[in-house]
């Protein structure tokens, strides 16, 4: 199209149009295969790019970095595939269409913007760390364990009487929570990120048996491997059939818990009157840090306790905040969305507030220490029972063969409601 008068104006509007809302490729399915391709014919590109003797080099054995492109195409389908499951899962239980009319209220397709492309990534490779068998025993195993431990020392499950009600905020997709209902304990998790909640609904209720579903987490990883078979190391998912696990201990005579999940802001959701003193145990794991105001996470906990309940927490102090604009309500107006707000029009019932409470989203925030952390929830109302910084030790969707590993030396604490 070179000399073209009017080529500037199809490269910079005419082809937008792809994506447009009418466009072929409006669907947020049809983006994530698109931009997949672009990404293989870059770097094909890239390595077309040097000199011809080189290029061939590379394309020979042992490296046969085309094979390797062709075999992350075929990786990434299988991605693909386990979405594609979600997807259909969740379109179900909407009542949506899959291919809704253009001009319909009901049109799911093309709402999707890039950072909801990177989250559905995200998603897909937390499958490993909460529903691999590699995963859950490397990252997720020792912290559950840690929680169990806390579990049986100030709430244990007793025999004829009601089991202990617990509240776990940030539940991801679900593997805590299923593990402690599964122990017998009435669990409810709590998540704002409908991406999570998708996938959470699909592993817990959509599954048909154990290892039902290949994902390769870390294909699109280039920089720090070790080899290719690690890049393309394959994982099944999800390890444990939730269903069946549930039946195979009511089976053998054990106890099992309720598990139940509830969508929203964790602060607008449990800081309502008609959460006041209904839990006894909360525990967050990898979630504190998401707090961009603290306080009012400490608030909310200690509203929805009751008396002597236990707090159980584990986790980093990754601020998730620390970069927010002063005055910011979320963190779409910093540039950063990583958190979903479509919850702001909630407020807690009970509040006489002259402003809209809207919680994660309210503005402002600030970080404190370990040791601050530990002030600040003994001086609004909790008795520390135990705290220590866990061994450097915990990783979060690491790659265990990567040349880089990052790892975590956790805040545990146990605090009780005064």
């Amino acid at each position: 199209m070179t000399g073209d008068e009017n080529s500037e104006d199809l490269s910079t509007s005419d082809s937008n149009l792809l994506f447009a809302e009418a466009g072929p490729l409006a669907g947020s399915q049809e983006r994530l295969v698109v931009f997949a391709a672009l990404d293989s014919f870059r770097r094909r590109q890239n390595l077309y790019a040097l000199p011809s003797s080189q290029w061939q080099l590379l394309a020979a054995p042992p490296f046969s970095l085309l094979e390797t492109l062709n075999a992350v195409d075929d990786a990434l389908d299988h991605n693909a595939d386990l979405a594609d499951e979600i997807v259909q899962l969740d379109l179900a239980a909407f009542g949506l269409l899959e291919e809704p009319p253009k001009d319909s209220e009901m049109n799911w397709q093309g709402q999707a913007k890039p950072n909801d492309m990177s989250k559905a990534h995200s998603t897909i490779r937390q499958f490993y760390r909460d529903w691999s068998q590699e995963g859950f025993r490397l990252e997720v195993e020792p912290l559950l364990k840690t929680i169990l431990s806390d579990l049986a020392s100030h709430l244990p499950l007793q025999p004829e009487t009601l089991p202990p009600s617990l509240l776990l905020p940030g539940a991801g997709l679900g593997r805590l929570l299923f593990e402690l209902a599964l122990r017998g304990y009435h669990a409810t998790g709590n998540e704002i990120s409908y991406h999570q909640l998708l996938a959470s609904n699909w592993v817990l209720n959509g599954t048909r048996y154990a290892n039902q579903y290949p994902i390769y987490p870390f294909v699109h990883t280039f920089t720090n491997v070790t080899s290719r078979e690690n890049q393309l190391r394959r994982h099944a998912v999800p390890d444990v059939h939730p269903g069946d696990a549930f039946s195979k201990r009511r089976s053998a005579g054990l106890p099992v818990g309720e598990m139940n999940m509830t969508a929203g802001d964790f602060v607008l959701s449990y800081s309502t009157l008609e959460s006041q003193e209904t839990l006894d145990g909360v525990v967050t794991v990898f979630f504190i840090d998401t707090a961009p105001n603290l306080i009012r996470y400490i608030e909310t906990v200690r509203n929805c306790l009751k008396t002597g309940g236990v707090w159980i927490n584990i986790g980093p102090l990754l601020w998730h905040f620390d970069d927010r604009a002063p005055g910011a309500h979320s963190e779409e107006e910093n540039g950063n969305t990583s958190f979903d707000e479509d919850h702001s029009h909630k407020r807690p019932s009970h509040a006489k507030l002259d402003f809209e409470d809207k919680g994660i989203a309210e503005p402002g925030s600030f970080e404190l220490t370990d040791e601050e952390v530990m002030a600040l929830v003994s001086k609004m109302g909790f008795e520390m029972i135990k705290h220590e910084i866990l061994p450097a030790d915990s990783g979060y969707i690491q790659d265990p063969h990567s040349m880089l590993q990052n790892r975590y030396r956790c805040s545990h604490w146990v605090a009780k409601k005064m």
